[in-house]
C-alpha cells in the first residue's frame, strides 16, 4: 500500500471514529429537570400559619332581633403583618360585668338561618393579611325559659384555636342569651 493510501485510510478511520462519536447515544442528564423541580419547590410561597387572636382587633356589630331571637356579628381585623389562615367556627367565651366567665353553651349549628346568607354557608379556608377582616355571626334567644334568669355578657372573647390567644370584643349592649345561656355561631366568613 502506498503511503498516500495509508494516510487516506488513517484519515478515513479518524473521520469515521469522529463521526460516530458525535452521533453516539449519550444518556440524557436529569440535572435540568431535577434543578427545575427543586427550584419550583424552593420558590413556593411562604406557608401561611393559623391565626392568633393577639394579632387581631374586634368589633361587635349590633344585630337585629325578632320573635325572641337576636342576631349580631363580630368582625375581626388583622392588626399585625404577615398572613395566616382561618377556617371553621370561633371558640367563644362570655364574661359578665365583673369579668367572671358565664357558663354558656356555644353551638356551631343554628336552629334558624342567620340573616346574612354568607353566615349560613359551609366553613371555608380564609387567608387574612394586615388590614383585612373575617366575620362570624351569632344568635341567641332572649326569651327566658320558665323562671330562668338569662345571662348578661358584657365581654366576648374569641379564639381561633383551643388554647390560643384571644380577641376581646365589647358590645355596646350586653349579650343576654337565655335557654341555658345558649349561643349559636356561624363559621368565619
Amino acid at each position: 500500500m502506498s503511503r498516500a493510501l495509508k494516510t487516506l485510510a488513517i484519515f478515513a478511520v479518524i473521520v469515521v471514529i469522529f463521526t460516530l462519536s458525535r452521533h453516539a447515544i449519550h444518556p440524557s442528564t436529569t440535572t435540568t429537570s431535577t434543578q427545575s423541580t427543586t427550584t419550583t419547590t424552593i420558590q413556593v410561597a411562604k406557608p401561611v400559619t393559623n391565626c392568633k387572636g393577639s394579632d387581631f382587633t374586634g368589633v361587635f356589630n349590633q344585630g337585629q332581633g325578632a320573635a325572641g331571637t337576636i342576631f349580631a356579628s363580630v368582625t375581626l381585623t388583622k392588626s399585625s403583618g404577615g398572613s395566616c389562615t382561618v377556617m371553621g367556627q370561633p371558640l367563644l367565651t362570655l364574661q359578665d360585668k365583673t369579668g367572671a366567665l358565664i357558663d354558656a353553651k356555644i353551638l356551631t349549628t343554628s336552629p334558624v338561618d342567620f340573616p346574612d346568607a354568607t353566615a349560613n354557608a359551609p366553613a371555608k379556608k380564609l387567608t387574612v393579611v394586615l388590614g383585612t377582616s373575617v366575620t362570624f355571626s351569632l344568635g341567641y334567644s332572649d326569651v327566658p325559659v320558665g323562671s330562668e334568669t338569662c345571662a348578661s355578657a358584657t365581654t366576648l372573647s374569641v379564639q381561633f384555636v383551643a388554647q390560643g390567644s384571644t380577641v376581646t370584643v365589647t358590645p355596646a349592649y350586653p349579650v343576654e342569651p337565655c335557654n341555658a345561656n345558649t349561643v349559636w355561631v356561624s363559621p368565619f366568613y
